[in-house]
């Protein structure tokens, strides 16, 4: 706990021991996952980055955690693979709220999704579909997954990037 207040991870004035933080995280993870069910539906649109004019896949997970956590992403699937402060999380360890990542177009974290438990990830897929939740064991997911990343966000202050 102590270790989280210094880096400025959680906040001092806050913390009830171990249940409030697992507390905060879960409400997070919640928050963001929710956040993200509510757009099932909406149009992919290449360089699309709301509801109105539709998501690729960069932008809806850029608007989700801007509006449920406060945090602005990379505008591209590869540049928040790369952003500074994100921890790599291996696959087995996948809690909902972190970010999955693709090669889906022959090329490294060309795709990214949020994952939302039990083996599935809500992302807005390609040119005629919609936002979905898919499985990320299905053969053509299994083969292409890159890597995922969590977000610190527990008491974290908003992390902007240009």
């Amino acid at each position: 706990m102590r270790l989280l207040q210094e880096r400025g991870l959680l906040d001092a004035a806050s913390t009830n021991g171990d249940v409030t933080l697992l507390g905060q995280v879960r409400d997070k993870a919640s928050d963001l996952v929710l956040t993200a069910m509510n757009f099932i539906g909406v149009r992919y649109r290449r360089g699309g980055s709301s509801a109105e004019e539709g998501f690729d896949c960069s932008g809806f997970t850029r608007h989700i955690f801007e509006n449920s956590v406060g945090m602005l992403l990379p505008r591209r699937a590869a540049e928040q693979a790369s952003l500074p402060g994100l921890l790599q999380i291996r696959q087995e360890d996948l809690k909902p709220g972190d970010l999955v990542f693709f090669n889906t177009m022959k090329r490294t974290f060309s795709h990214v999704g949020i994952y939302v438990g039990d083996g599935k990830f809500i992302h807005s897929p390609r040119s005629g579909s919609e936002v979905r939740v898919e499985d990320m064991r299905q053969e053509y997911w299994v083969r292409r997954f890159n890597g995922a990343r969590r977000a610190p966000v527990v008491g974290e202050q908003p992390r902007t990037t240009p």
